[in-house]
């Protein structure tokens, strides 16, 4: 299991759920580096179980001094970076979506800073310690093709990552970096029980494996596995484009 060994990553939100997932497939294959979140707690238990092969960095991918910290301290431990995954993202915590009616200024705007704004600047500030024909991937989300009830400004903002990394490929392709998106479909991560009560879990998780093709909810490792793909050296010919790990959600319709 080598396709990535001795590469230096940088994962935002490796510390838990699809992050996690994505580091931890990245260490098998032999990549080093760094995972990045809020959770001190969380970060070091990830470490561990790594086997120490990433470094933890606590900060906030919102906040711009919090991201140069992580690209400068990742740089100082390991060198330049091969592959960057912007994967923090996803539920802002204490801010519940909701229908257009519902939503207040404060609360589009701290969804998209999560979502969009932090994705486009965690690119910029990697840009000078990014080696010379690195994989970016952000990770999208199916979301980004599916209406649903009280998820507008989520989808809106996953529908531009999508879009921003066509752009973001175009200007860089003079550096030969390679900008694709991973969209998850339904994934099982703990991100269920801060939406959903939890005597509600277990039939939500079952509407969602009801409506993917494959007949079940994907797993961090799912994701972990295609995650590695676009970072190594197989993918070389991918850019610019977007995969969805969904179970064929998106583009299988199950008509009964």
């Amino acid at each position: 299991m080598s396709k990535l060994i001795n590469k230096v990553a940088v994962i935002t939100g490796g510390n838990s759920g699809i992050g996690f997932g994505i580091a931890e497939a990245f260490k098998n294959e032999g990549a080093v580096g760094t995972i990045t979140g809020r959770n001190e707690a969380t970060l070091n238990a990830s470490i561990e179980a790594l086997d120490n092969r990433f470094i933890g960095i606590k900060g906030d991918v919102t906040n711009m001094a919090d991201l140069e910290q992580v690209f400068k301290k990742t740089n100082d431990k390991f060198g330049k970076i091969d592959a960057l995954v912007v994967n923090a993202g996803g539920i802002v915590d204490g801010v519940p979506m909701g229908a257009i009616s519902e939503v207040t200024e404060e609360s589009y705007d701290r969804y998209m800073e999560l979502n969009l704004k932090s994705a486009y600047f965690t690119v910029q500030k990697a840009l000078p310690y990014l080696r010379d024909g690195a994989s970016i991937i952000l990770i999208g989300s199916s979301a980004a093709h599916r209406a649903a009830p009280g998820m507008a400004i989520y989808s809106a903002a996953k529908a531009a990552v999508i879009s921003l990394a066509k752009g973001l490929s175009l200007d860089l392709l003079p550096r030969k970096i390679r900008v694709n998106t991973l969209s998850p479909g339904s994934i099982d991560t703990p991100v269920f029980g801060k939406i959903v009560p939890q005597e509600q879990l277990d039939a939500v998780k079952q509407v969602w494996i009801d409506i993917t093709p494959v007949g079940r909810q994907g797993i961090p490792a799912d994701i972990g596995k295609a995650a590695v793909f676009l970072a190594s050296d197989d993918s070389t010919f991918i850019v610019g484009t977007e995969i969805l790990s969904d179970g064929g959600m998106t583009n299988i319709s199950l008509m009964k």
